[in-house]
C-alpha cells in the first residue's frame, strides 16, 4: 500500500477559498475566453455573471441542494453556468451534449434536475414535455429564457438583473467577493459520462472530493496569474472541469475553450497563438505529431546516423525538442496525458529529449486524480504515484510482481452513484476501497505501472469515453444481428457481428442487411460514438464461464 509523502499534509480547503483570493486579486485580468469566439469574460465580469445567475436562480426557486443540468458544447458560459450554480450551493448535473435526445432527456429525469443550461444544438433536439421536474431552462449561448415552466421562473428571468442593480448600484467590486465554503461535505456534482438507457450511473462528487484534485493541483503543480491554457477536453468530464478549468481559475490564469472536438491541425494553431503552459491531452494526438513529424524526420539516413552516434546526437535531441516545444506555442512548462497507454516509441523519445511530459492516471470517481509525478521523476512506462491526502493499494500478494486490481481511497473518492445503490457496493468496499476495474503493479517507491484494462472503455482523440457494451446493446436489437462487440481500430469504431441464423436471409442478403445496421446504428448513438464499419465473423463470440465475452481475444 502507499500514500503521498508530503512532509506537512494540509487539511483540504474549499475551492472557493481560492477564487475569493485570485477574483480580487486578477479583477480586470482575462479569466475565461471562447477560442475563435465572441464571449470572453475578466475576473470581475466573470464574477458579476456568477451573481447575477444566482440572483435568477433564488428567485426561480432553486437552493441549496436543487440540481441543475448543465448540457452544451465547452464555452466560457459552461463555466460561469458551473461557478454560478455552486455559489448557490446547488448541484451540477453534467450530461454531455452529443448524447442522444432520449438519452439527454432519460438522464435529466433521473438525476431530479429542476433547471437546465443548454446550448443551441441541444435546444434544438430534446422535447420540454418529455422532462418531468424541469421549471427553467437558460441558453448557455447568452443566458436568454429558453423556458419556464411558471409565474414565478418568468418573473424571475424578467427582474433579475434590476435586482442586481439594486444589490450592486455601483456593480460588483472586490470587495463583494465572498463564495460560500461551508459545504465541503455537500454534493457538488452528478457526472453522467454514458447515456445509458438501463440503470445510470450518475458519479455524485462532494465538494470536499473536487476541492481535495484542485488543492493538490495548486500544491504539486502551482499556477499563475498572467499564464494560458486551453481546454480541449469536454467539461462535462471530470479532467475538463477539475483540471482544465477549476484548478486553472484557481490560480488565476486565462483559459481558452474550444468549442468543438478539434483536429491536431486546429489545436497546434491555437496553441501557437495562446501559448499555453500546460496542455492535457489524449496519447493519440500526441501520437500522430510523432507519426506525422517526427518519426519520418528519424528515419532520414543522415538524421538516424546522428541520432545514434554518441555526442552528435545531442543535435537531433535539440532539434526535436525545440520542433515540438515550438508547435506547443514555445511556454509549456507540463505536458499531461493519460487516460489510455502512451505508444512506448513515442514516450522514449520524449524522455531521451528531456521533455516535460507527465503520464497521469484518473477516473470520473476520483473526480478526477489518482495519480502523479513529475515528469524528471517519472519512470518509464509509469503513471505516478498516489496523490496527496489519499492512499493505493495493488490487489495481489506481491504488488511488485504479480498484477492486480488498483484499489484508490481518500479525499478523491466519490460518494457513490446516484439512485444506484448497487452499482456503488460493487465499485466501493466497506472499508471504503475504490475498485477502479484497472490492473497494475507498484514498484518499491510507489510508482504505478498500468498493465491492463478490466473495463472495455475505449477513449478517443477527442477524449470522448465510449462504453461499448451500450452500443453492442444497441447493434444486438438490429435485425439479423446474434452478438456483436464493437473495438477500435485507428481511432475510429468498428463492429464485429455474428449473424443471427434464425433470420430469414433469403428475404434480403447479409451485406445489404449489415449496410441498412451501419445506417440505422448511427442515428441511435452519439456523432462520436458513430461506427465506421460492421464486420461479420462466422461464429460465436469466445465467452468465459460467465458468459462475457472474450474482448481481448478480438482486435
Amino acid at each position: 500500500m502507499s500514500k503521498k509523502k508530503n512532509k506537512k499534509i494540509e487539511p483540504t480547503r474549499h475551492f472557493f477559498t481560492y477564487y475569493n483570493r485570485t477574483i480580487p486579486e486578477n479583477w480586470n485580468s482575462p479569466a475565461l475566453t471562447d477560442y475563435n469566439g465572441t464571449t470572453s469574460y475578466t475576473y470581475g465580469e466573470m464574477a458579476a455573471q456568477m451573481t447575477k445567475l444566482q440572483i435568477l436562480m433564488k428567485e426561480a426557486g432553486l437552493g441549496r441542494g436543487d440540481k441543475v443540468v448543465i448540457c452544451s458544447r465547452n464555452c466560457s458560459n459552461w463555466a460561469v453556468a458551473l461557478l454560478s450554480i455552486a455559489a448557490n450551493c446547488g448541484v451540477i448535473v453534467s450530461i454531455m451534449d452529443a448524447f442522444a435526445p432520449a438519452d439527454i432527456e432519460g438522464l435529466t429525469n433521473h438525476s431530479d434536475a429542476k433547471a437546465m443550461f443548454v446550448s443551441q444544438n441541444v435546444w434544438e433536439r430534446i422535447d420540454v414535455q418529455h422532462l418531468e421536474n424541469i421549471d427553467l431552462i437558460l441558453d448557455t449561448d447568452d443566458f436568454q429564457l429558453l423556458y419556464a415552466r411558471g409565474e414565478q421562473q418568468q418573473k424571475a428571468f424578467e427582474q433579475y438583473k434590476e435586482l442586481y442593480r439594486q444589490r450592486y448600484p455601483r456593480g460588483l467590486n472586490r470587495e463583494d467577493i465572498h463564495f460560500p465554503t461551508d459545504n465541503l461535505d455537500e454534493l457538488m456534482i452528478i457526472n453522467y459520462t454514458s447515456g445509458t438507457t438501463g440503470a445510470p450511473r450518475g458519479a455524485m462528487l462532494s465538494y470536499r472530493n473536487i476541492s481535495a484534485n484542485v488543492q493538490y493541483s495548486q500544491e504539486e503543480i502551482p499556477n499563475h496569474a498572467g499564464w494560458t491554457e486551453v481546454c480541449m477536453l469536454p467539461l462535462a468530464h471530470m479532467f475538463g472541469m477539475t483540471i482544465e478549468f477549476l484548478y486553472q481559475v484557481a490560480g488565476g490564469c486565462h483559459v481558452y475553450f474550444l468549442g468543438k472536438t478539434p483536429s491536431p491541425a486546429t489545436l497546434l494553431k491555437c496553441y501557437s497563438e495562446t501559448k499555453p503552459y500546460m496542455i492535457l491531452t489524449v496519447p493519440l494526438v500526441i501520437e500522430k505529431i510523432f507519426k506525422g513529424k517526427i518519426f519520418p524526420a528519424l528515419e532520414k539516413p543522415a538524421v538516424k546516423m546522428l541520432w545514434n552516434t554518441p555526442g552528435l546526437c545531442k543535435i537531433v535531441e535539440k532539434k526535436i525538442y525545440q520542433q515540438l516545444m515550438n508547435a506547443f506555442g514555445g511556454n509549456l512548462i507540463w505536458l499531461i496525458t493519460g487516460g489510455a497507454a502512451l505508444n512506448q516509441d513515442v514516450e522514449r523519445v520524449l524522455r531521451r529529449i528531456k521533455f516535460p511530459l507527465v503520464v497521469g492516471y484518473g477516473m470520473t470517481e476520483a473526480g478526477p486524480l489518482v495519480s502523479y509525478e513529475h515528469w524528471p521523476k517519472q519512470p518509464l512506462g509509469s503513471c505516478g504515484k498516489v496523490v496527496t491526502r489519499n492512499e493505493i493499494m495493488i490487489n495481489s500478494p506481491n504488488p511488485r510482481q504479480e498484477v492486480g486490481e488498483i484499489l484508490f481511497r481518500g479525499e478523491h473518492v466519490m460518494m457513490g452513484y446516484y439512485k444506484n445503490e448497487e452499482a456503488t457496493k460493487a465499485t466501493i468496499d466497506r472499508d471504503g476501497w475504490l475498485h477502479t476495474g484497472d490492473l497494475g503493479l507498484m514498484d518499491k517507491q510507489g510508482n504505478i505501472y498500468i498493465k491492463g484494462r478490466s473495463k472495455a472503455m475505449i477513449l478517443t482523440a477527442g477524449g470522448q469515453n465510449i462504453y461499448p457494451e451500450e452500443l453492442e446493446a444497441k447493434l444486438s436489437n438490429l435485425p439479423g444481428v446474434s452478438e456483436a462487440l464493437v473495438v477500435g481500430r485507428k481511432g475510429k469504431l468498428v463492429a464485429l457481428v455474428y449473424p443471427d441464423p434464425a433470420f430469414d436471409w433469403n428475404a434480403i442478403s447479409l451485406e445489404e442487411q449489415m449496410n441498412q445496421n451501419l445506417q440505422k446504428i448511427n442515428t441511435l448513438v452519439a456523432k462520436y460514438e458513430q461506427i465506421s464499419a460492421i464486420e461479420t465473423v462466422d461464429k460465436e463470440f469466445e465467452k468465459t464461464p460467465k458468459r462475457s465475452i472474450r474482448r481481448f481475444l478480438y482486435k
